[in-house]
């Protein structure tokens, strides 16, 4: 896709604006000629979106004199006679099979956005999740509210019962004790398995990624977090050569995504975790060959990490309970 609306993670945007940016590059390239009609409901259908930002995005598009309402349903491109063709993929830019990657795309941008509710409330027990009501609050598409809690549920944040009810999973905490658990005790040896087999150019990226955020420092998104997180305990563990350790440590990651989220919610009562100074040391010590080193640091790391995210949740539980997210229920 080539227009502004992409929907990537940094893209913060409102879904109307993006969909307006992609309609109002399509016009300007002339891939929607002069006399189409733009409808709601076709439009909402191609970009998985409600009709309600599909609306937002068609007047901004009348706003700036690019569209015009005509006798009929509907607002029509430019001055000519209206013509009802189709939409296409093309038309705005796209790939033929680049179509499903706008939802994806809307998805991510939205995502953080719901990871945190999921999360905050899996702190505090089981809760059933209404993907029509998700849908409804982010005014966006049934097929992009599924998308958002397709990656929930690979996170291991929520699960989809017989019943087909997306659930919160409770993580209280003996569940986090046991997770962190799991991670001092095979993380250390998936980072000596996978020590010599890391490119040097990755750790050298990943080295300098560190550094940058620990320069802007507190100023840090959760996107941000992640990666930071992601680079070290997923991205440098996937060399190992035991795939079975890697399978084992997947569901564990949940933890990771909790305590950022704790941290925020804290505010100002919590002592920030700078947990990128710790990645560091075990960092450099791969990028010099020292993998035992860096299997200990990784060590003193996790066992420093379960500490604090143990103490973080009690601060957690002491805050009074919020009103639930609308598409959460009890």
């Amino acid at each position: 896709m080539s227009a502004a609306p992409q929907g990537e993670a940094g893209d913060r945007r409102p879904t109307y604006e993006r969909i307006a940016a992609l309609l109002r590059g399509a016009v300007d390239a002339g891939r929607l000629p002069p006399g189409l009609v733009l409808s709601e409901v076709p439009l909402a259908r191609l970009f998985g979106a409600s009709r309600s930002p599909i609306r937002q995005a068609l007047a901004q598009l009348e706003a700036d004199g690019l569209v015009r309402r005509f006798d009929g349903r509907g607002l029509v491109v430019g001055d000519c006679a209206p013509n009802r063709a189709a939409v296409t993929p093309a038309m705005l830019g796209l790939s033929a099979g680049a179509l499903g990657s706008i939802h994806e795309r809307t998805a991510d941008a939205l995502y953080y956005r719901v990871e945190r509710e999921l999360i905050l409330h899996s702190l505090r027990g089981a809760f059933r999740v209404s993907e029509l009501a998700l849908s409804r609050h982010l005014d966006v598409g049934r097929s992009v509210a599924r998308d958002v809690l397709v990656r929930a549920q690979g996170a291991g944040l929520i699960d989809k019962g017989d019943n087909s009810r997306w659930t919160v999973v409770p993580l209280g905490p003996e569940r986090i004790d046991q997770f962190y658990e799991l991670r001092i005790l095979l993380e250390p040896v998936a980072l000596g398995q996978a020590a010599p087999r890391i490119p040097p150019d990755l750790l050298a990226a990943v080295a300098a990624g560190h550094r940058e955020a620990g320069a802007a420092w507190p100023d840090l998104d959760a996107a941000t977090l992640d990666r930071l997180e992601t680079d070290l305990h997923v991205h440098c563990l996937d060399f190992a050569t035991n795939p079975e350790i890697g399978e084992a440590l997947r569901r564990s990651r949940m933890v990771m995504l909790s305590g950022k989220h704790v941290q925020r919610a804290l505010g100002a009562t919590a002592a920030l975790d700078r947990f990128m100074d710790e990645h560091l040391e075990v960092i450099e010590a791969l990028r010099l060959g020292r993998t035992a080193a860096a299997q200990d640091g990784l060590a003193r790391h996790l066992a420093s990490s379960r500490a604090k995210a143990l103490e973080r949740l009690a601060a957690f539980r002491r805050l009074p309970q919020p009103e639930p997210a609308p598409y959460i229920d009890a």
